[in-house]
């Protein structure tokens, strides 16, 4: 490697090679476990009239939803780094399964929030304990194995709403039931992954600071870790609210503007999604290579004048900004975790669940409030709203330089 190559190998993980198998079993399991999650939103127009729902009720399906999967993992991820659980992952799908179950069978509104609050149950183990073992497999390349990880859960956001536009779209609520067999093929991978977890427990990183120590966190005082994690939480707040204006409320938006069909939004908010995951695997990668801090510029407020162009266009431009946004945006998360994972070393369960947390419960809340402002003004309006939303990307400049080594 050339001597000034700004690639950063962490000097405890080295040493160890990248697992790749166990990184593509968490892949393919975020992949089972987010095309579970996305078929919530993906039925969101079938249930609002089924059940004569208000936008701010389907807010709600959402909110319960995200605050499950969200209040919880940070306290997941902070025992688990004391107390690995190796089979944790397995039991957790067990907690989806069983909320798509009760979902197929929901005789009322209120059933459909205990089937979406045990689906998000299911994913407040899943993801830290998930991206706690793909740091473990990763080999010292952190961000390339949480894109990895990332661009399954994506590609299977993507997928929900295309299945449920060719499954539950026609065939009714019950049909949602077939897609318990993706939590039992996903229970099966996942209890594999737990063996090689507990056989692997030396790679869990060390704790405590060691000489030459060169991980961020530890090149900076605590009010600089605190700082730098209150701005990276704003630059969550600024991606995930965004995001939920597209992915809860993009089909109705569609709808009501363009007056497309359902079957026609759910394809559109398909390729919104599968332009997210296409663009996944980049930031991680590209983070190792050039340091976080320029991918999170660059995703976030790179965003900023398609955003604010989407509320004036055609529909067939509303395709073109959205895929731009997609891809865009999508490469902010892995970089924002791993350079908070190295901010605040040795504790990748907490600080993964932190952040996921944080990222689904105020996608929840962002949800809730963006289908009362709907309801009060118009889906279009919300639209306008959110927009400015990237500008939020100029915090950036307030982050640490990373100074990376060799």
């Amino acid at each position: 490697m050339h001597k000034n190559s700004s690639t950063y190998v962490n000097p405890e993980t080295s040493a160890e090679k990248t697992v790749f198998p166990v990184l593509f079993a968490l892949s393919f399991s975020h992949l089972m476990n987010d095309t579970l999650q996305s078929l919530i939103p993906s039925i969101y127009p079938l249930v609002k009239e089924s059940f004569k729902l208000s936008f701010a009720q389907i807010g709600l399906i959402t909110l319960t939803f995200q605050l499950t999967a969200s209040l919880l993992q940070p306290l997941v991820g902070l025992y688990t780094d004391k107390y690995p659980k190796p089979y944790s992952l397995a039991i957790g799908m067990g907690f989806s399964l069983t909320g798509l179950v009760v979902l197929s069978m929901a005789p009322n509104f209120a059933t459909v929030l205990v089937a979406v609050g045990l689906i998000g149950m299911g994913s407040s183990v899943f993801h830290p304990e998930a991206s706690r073992i793909a740091h473990m497999a990763s080999g010292g390349r952190h961000g390339m194995a949480q894109s990895l990880f990332q661009v399954g859960g994506n590609a299977g956001s993507s997928l929900g709403p295309l299945l449920a536009a060719m499954i539950i779209v026609p065939f009714g609520q019950f049909s949602v039931i077939w897609f318990s067999l993706a939590a039992m093929l996903a229970i099966i991978v996942l209890s594999r992954v737990g063996r090689w977890y507990s056989n692997n427990l030396h790679r869990l990183p060390a704790r405590k600071k060691k000489k030459n120590d060169h991980a961020l966190g530890h090149r900076l005082s605590k009010r600089q870790v605190t700082w730098s994690v209150v701005v990276l939480l704003f630059l969550i707040f600024s991606k995930y609210i965004y995001m939920t204006s597209l992915t809860n409320y993009y089909t109705f938006y569609l709808i009501d503007k363009f007056d497309v069909s359902v079957q026609a939004s759910q394809v559109y908010l398909f390729v919104f999604l599968f332009a997210i995951a296409a663009g996944t695997f980049f930031g991680g990668p590209l983070g190792d290579r050039f340091g976080r801090k320029y991918v999170i510029w660059f995703s976030i407020l790179g965003i900023a004048p398609f955003t604010l162009l989407l509320p004036y266009v055609n529909l067939f431009w509303t395709g073109v900004l959205t895929v731009l946004i997609g891809l865009i945006l999508s490469s902010a998360f892995s970089a924002i975790l791993v350079y908070a994972q190295e901010l605040i070393p040795g504790k990748v369960g907490m600080v993964s669940g932190l952040f996921f947390g944080f990222a689904f419960g105020i996608a929840g809340i962002g949800s809730a409030v963006l289908g009362d402002v709907a309801d009060a003004t118009s889906i279009r309006y919300v639209f306008k709203m959110c927009s400015f939303l990237p500008l939020l990307g100029l915090l950036t400049v307030f982050l640490p330089s990373e100074k990376q080594k060799v």
